[in-house]
């Protein structure tokens, strides 16, 4: 067994949870086959300038299908805000997942993750159903609340009540995209009274929703109502607490006999020297391949499905880094297509 192929559960076919293990892009990113790793866009490394030049973009993301990436993240940053200096992958996520999703082949496409609270959700659902559809099941639909007041006003929304105008767009989300002639009612989303459906549906009978970080949102209800988490690595390196409570919480949730995939993201500056030592860095790390592959093998044999990395801090020329990940990493992560 390498250092990367520690059993990871495939999604429970348990009662409470929901059936999207055999989506292709959850099987391609949490699937039994071991820890994936996957990357944040944008695919290029700025780490003194607010914003990306985009060159070349669409060429990298083939590049990351080719080279066997198992996913692409993107970033929802509607605004730029110069106290945080990042604009993301510059395009809205929505309409750069349709390039993205013609561009390529197999790589499976996530967003890292929609600030829901902002977005109204019949549309987003619409939206996410079609990328799904016209991708093959390449989707995959990650949520978060957002971290940024300042953009708040920006929309005419309470920043305090984000958690729960975040529950409300998730149910509405649910039920439109999913229900046949749905019926609903919501305080800020409107109703629906069984007269109109929404057209397409998901391609693979559900389209699957991850909690990026916990959306104001306690784990027992992520745990009840997401198909995943995401969150930031762990700062006390402790993958085994990490994935204990998250499982925990399942089972509690969803019955003995549940699972529900977990991953962790991060930046990364991946330096020269191979040799380099993990160095924990707010919001992620500097480090050699050689050390990242042993924490890598730690978060394998703790039970953590996937890894996002965010290498726009590093110094070196993205594709350097994305070519040394890919030779010293990928052929221990058997991807599945």
């Amino acid at each position: 067994m390498s250092y990367l192929e520690a059993t990871v559960e495939t999604p429970s076919q348990a009662s409470g949870v929901r059936q999207v293990g055999q989506h292709p892009a959850m099987r391609r990113v949490f699937g039994a086959q071991g820890l994936t790793v996957g990357l944040i866009l944008p695919l290029e490394s700025h780490p003194n300038a607010p914003r990306p030049t985009m060159q070349d973009h669409l060429q990298m993301a083939r590049r990351a299908d080719e080279l066997g990436f198992a996913s692409l993240w993107l970033r929802d940053v509607p605004f730029y805000d110069p106290s945080y200096g990042d604009v993301a992958q510059v395009f809205e996520p929505m309409v750069y997942l349709a390039t993205l999703a013609a561009a390529t082949r197999q790589i499976a496409l996530g967003t890292a993750g929609l600030v829901l609270p902002l977005r109204e959700p019949k549309i987003l659902a619409k939206q996410a159903t079609s990328i799904d559809q016209l991708s093959g099941g390449r989707m995959l639909t990650g949520l978060s609340s957002g971290d940024r007041p300042a953009e708040y006003p920006l929309f005419g929304i309470d920043f305090e009540t984000r958690g729960e105008r975040f529950r409300d767009a998730f149910e509405v989300f649910r039920k439109v995209s999913e229900d046949s002639f749905p019926t609903f009612e919501s305080a800020r989303f409107g109703r629906a009274m069984a007269t109109h459906d929404l057209v397409p549906k998901p391609k693979f009978g559900a389209l699957p929703t991850l909690a990026i970080g916990r959306g104001q949102q306690t784990t027992a209800w992520l745990a009840a109502h997401m198909d995943g988490l995401i969150v930031p690595t762990p700062a006390t390196g402790d993958f085994d607490a990490l994935v204990s409570d998250w499982r925990s919480h399942v089972a509690e949730q969803c019955g003995e006999g549940a699972s529900k995939p977990i991953g962790v993201a991060g930046f990364l500056d991946l330096v020269d020297d191979r040799s380099y030592p993990f160095k924990r860095l707010r919001g992620g790390f500097r480090t050699g391949v050689d050390a990242l592959a042993e924490v890598l093998q730690q978060a394998a044999q703790a039970g953590v499905s996937h890894i996002a990395l965010n290498p726009k801090i590093s110094r070196r020329p993205y594709a350097e880094v994305m070519d040394e990940l890919a030779e010293r990493l990928l052929p221990f992560v058997p991807a599945s297509a």
